[in-house]
This record gives structure tokens, C-alpha cells and sequence, in this order.
């Protein structure tokens, strides 16, 4: 293809957003065996960011270098910019056991990547059995969402495992419905110079849409409205803080001689560049704070700490726009220099209902470490971070992070519902649920996050 037709051919990309036929959003480079099907991308001037191509899996073609198990995929082609990558399916509770495989075209240069494999057990985060958000035919079954930087084209193979099951299905079948999801996550979602508080959307020059200025108003009683982030503080000023914030409710010895870490700096969600109209408009509250679960995201170690606000902005329209979750599913997430960021909206002081650990969201936070640490170990800096954090949040509810505290399970794979369970205030993803998350390395981690923070605490 001659360079002339590769900018005709992008100009003509480009000036299609919106448009959900197959030839608009990928053009192939191998005859198609079926439609693609993309949510349309949003118009320049309503100035949402971001987008989502959903490109449906089909069988691919007997191939002995991946064996006889059922394998579908995507061949090879051209698609919008996308710089995140996952597959999901229809049935939420169905396992993808097998491989995921993907290469993808780096626009700067055009060379292809390597095949990557992009984590397949990602169920076990989300939102608790029974609950509202994991409503029947709300959610969809997921990888996890892999960064590969800024590409415009893509390839992808799925091999079944040999224990895959589905109700009605073969052993070696693979789940219903897999499609393929390319997440551009955009740029920052508020304008510079928006007033934060103006009227409502359409009001004026440099109103904020009322979801926007909800999210950052949740923060009020830290920071004043519109700001990008929460400043750290020294443990006199945390302390009145505590005093303001939780007056009514600390016990005569928290007043005496409270037990919380310093607060440390963390980015906003107007900070990282949350588009707010993605998400439901509401807010929901669990009573307190008496764990944390420490994750990791799965998506690769591939990312500058600079991309670290377009890596959470990737994994919150995954989230919502792919898998069908009320927002993302974090509470606070941690990139590998150490900074700290909000996750869910509703307010980093209060106790906000996550969706991070199936069967133990209820009156418990989820950290997330951006990055995949199975073997590779994470950064020093991240670890400080999770401790210091975990450290105030946890301070804020009189827990102690080197302590152990009962949850009772909302259901999943390791405790039946109901079931009262002692974990640890600081507890990885896979001691509430059979999973390898927060990966071998950081989960090591931990015993030294919780030695920390009880430290920063004053213990």
C-alpha cells in the first residue's frame, strides 16, 4: 500500500467516527469472514474522549501450530487508533479457560509486536453476586485489558483449554459470544480553563456537564472543587482532618491518640481525565473501611509513568463500556513511580462501594498496582505507595494494617455466602478469591506493605 493511499485511507477513518459498519471501522488486509460491529465513536464537538471498537470473533482456519482445540480470532487488519486491548463474552460467569493471544501495529512506526498473551482469569474481579451492578444480562465475561501503546492495526488468536466448560457446550468449546474490544481511552475529558460549578451542559461557554462537577464535589470537604488533585498532608494537619471528617464517630481512644498515616497526594479523577458521562450518575456507599485487597491490573509492565492517566482512563472505559460495570472497579489505583490515583467516584475519604473483589466489596476498598507482576517484581516506589495509602484510608475507619478483621462473604469461588472469614486488614486479591492476582511478586510484597503502614500509623 503506497503512503498516499495510507492517508487517504486514514483521513477517510477518521472523518467516519460514529459510523458502525465494518468497512468504516476495519479494513482488512484478508477478505472478511464476518461484520464488525463498533460502538459508535463520539462526536469532536460533544468533546467526549475516547472509544471503543468491538470487532465479533470467528473460527479461524486449521493452523498445526496451534493444535486441535476450537480456536477463533481476528486476522490481521487495520482498525481505528486504539491503544488498549481485551476480549469478552456473552455469560460473565463462564471461565475462558485456554490462551489469548494478541499483536498489534504500532502507529508511530508500523512495525507489529510480538504475540503477547493477555490474562484470561478476570472474573474474580468485580462486583459481588446479587448486587444490583451484576445484574442478569448486565455484565459480560472478560480478559483482562492489555496496554500496547498507541496502534492502528491488530491481530488476535483464542485456543480453548481443555477444561473449558459452558452449560451445553463441548469440553473444548469456548465461551459465546468473544469480540474483541479496542479501547482508545482518549484525551483528559475537562477542558483546560472549564469552569467547574457553571451551568449545566449547553448553559455557556465553559460549563461542566453536572456529572463532572458531582465527582469532584465528593472531594469537597479535602480540596476545593475542580482540583486535579488531593495535596499530601503532615500528621498534624491528617489528624484535625480526622477530627473534622469523623467527629461523631471515633472511639475515646482514636481521640485520644488516633492510629492514621499521613494522607498522601493522590490525582483526582478530573486529575487522570475521567470522562464522568461514561459512568452511572449515582453513588454508592458501603458502612466502612475494615480491609484492603491489593491487585494488580494485568495490563503489562509496558507503560511510562507519564501514560499512567491514559492507562486508567483505557481500564475505566473497559469497565463500563465493555464489560458492563456502573464504573471502574477500583477504589485507588497506583502507578510504578508510586503516585496515587481516585478510582470509583463518590470520594477517596469516604467508604465507596468497589467492584475488585467478587464476594468481599461489602466495607472493604480495592487497590490496584498498574502493571502485571507474576514474575516481574513491582517497583519499591509502588509498594511505599499502596503502604501509605492504605495507611490513612485505613486510619480514617480505626483499623490497623498489621491487624487481622472478619468480612463476611458475599459468594464466590474459596467461601460460600454468608460465611464470616478472617483475612488480614491488608489482604491480597487471592485470599478472598482463587485467583493468581495481585501476581506471585507483589503479593510477597505485602507483609512489608502492612509493617510500613502500621508504621506511618504509629503503631
Amino acid at each position: 500500500m503506497t503512503m498516499s493511499n495510507i492517508v487517504r485511507m486514514r483521513g477517510f477513518l477518521a472523518s467516519s467516527i460514529g459510523v458502525t459498519c465494518a468497512v468504516a471501522l476495519a479494513l482488512p488486509l484478508t477478505p472478511p469472514a464476518a461484520a464488525t460491529v463498533a460502538r459508535p465513536a463520539p462526536s469532536a464537538e460533544a468533546a467526549v474522549p475516547g472509544s471503543t471498537q468491538s470487532l465479533p470473533l470467528t473460527p479461524l482456519g486449521a493452523d498445526r501450530s496451534l493444535g486441535s482445540a476450537a480456536v477463533q480470532g481476528l486476522p490481521r487488519r487495520d482498525v481505528h487508533r486504539f491503544s488498549m486491548v481485551g476480549v469478552v463474552w456473552d455469560d460473565p460467569d463462564t471461565a475462558l479457560h485456554g490462551r489469548v493471544q494478541v499483536r498489534a501495529r504500532t502507529l508511530a512506526s508500523g512495525t507489529w509486536s510480538p504475540w503477547q498473551d493477555v490474562e484470561t482469569h478476570y472474573g474474580d474481579d468485580g462486583a459481588d453476586p446479587g448486587t444490583p451492578e451484576r445484574a442478569p444480562g448486565r455484565v459480560r465475561g472478560a480478559t483482562a485489558p492489555l496496554w500496547v501503546g498507541d496502534s492502528d492495526g491488530v491481530e488476535v488468536r483464542v485456543r480453548a483449554g481443555a477444561e473449558t466448560r459452558e452449560v451445553g457446550a463441548a469440553p473444548s468449546a469456548l465461551p459465546t459470544g468473544l469480540r474483541l474490544e479496542l479501547v482508545d481511552p482518549g484525551e483528559a475529558a475537562v477542558p483546560q480553563g472549564a469552569r467547574v460549578g457553571g451551568p449545566r451542559a449547553g448553559g455557556g461557554a465553559g460549563a461542566e456537564a453536572p456529572e463532572t462537577v458531582a465527582a469532584s464535589a465528593a472531594n469537597a470537604d479535602l480540596v476545593a472543587l475542580g482540583a486535579t488533585e488531593i495535596p499530601a498532608l503532615d500528621r498534624a494537619q491528617t489528624e484535625r482532618e480526622l477530627f473534622a471528617l469523623r467527629a461523631g464517630e471515633l472511639t475515646e481512644r482514636q481521640r485520644a491518640k488516633p492510629k492514621i498515616g499521613p494522607r498522601p497526594r493522590i490525582v483526582t479523577r478530573r486529575g487522570w481525565g475521567a470522562n464522568e458521562k461514561l459512568r452511572e450518575k449515582k453513588f454508592v456507599y458501603t458502612k466502612k473501611v475494615k480491609a484492603a485487597f491489593v491487585h494488580h491490573t494485568a495490563t503489562g509492565n509496558g507503560y511510562r509513568c507519564s501514560q499512567a492517566p491514559s492507562v486508567i482512563r483505557g481500564i475505566y472505559r473497559y469497565h463500563v463500556k465493555s464489560m458492563g460495570w456502573r464504573d471502574i472497579g477500583y477504589n485507588f489505583l497506583v502507578d510504578k513511580c508510586g503516585r496515587i490515583y481516585e478510582g470509583r467516584a463518590g470520594g477517596v475519604a469516604k467508604p465507596v462501594l468497589g467492584a475488585h473483589t467478587l464476594g468481599f466489596n461489602t466495607n472493604s476498598m480495592g487497590v490496584a498496582v498498574l502493571g502485571t507482576f507474576g514474575s516481574a517484581r513491582p517497583t519499591s516506589a509502588a509498594v511505599k505507595a499502596v503502604a501509605r495509602l492504605t495507611a490513612w484510608k485505613l486510619g480514617l475507619y480505626g483499623a490497623d494494617p498489621s491487624g487481622k478483621t472478619y468480612l463476611k462473604s458475599g459468594g464466590g469461588n474459596l467461601y460460600r455466602k454468608g460465611r464470616n472469614v478472617r483475612l488480614n486488614v491488608i489482604s491480597g486479591h487471592r485470599d478472598g478469591f482463587s485467583t493468581a492476582c495481585p501476581g506471585r511478586q507483589l503479593y510477597r510484597k505485602l507483609g512489608s506493605a502492612r509493617s510500613t503502614a502500621a508504621r506511618y500509623q504509629g503503631r
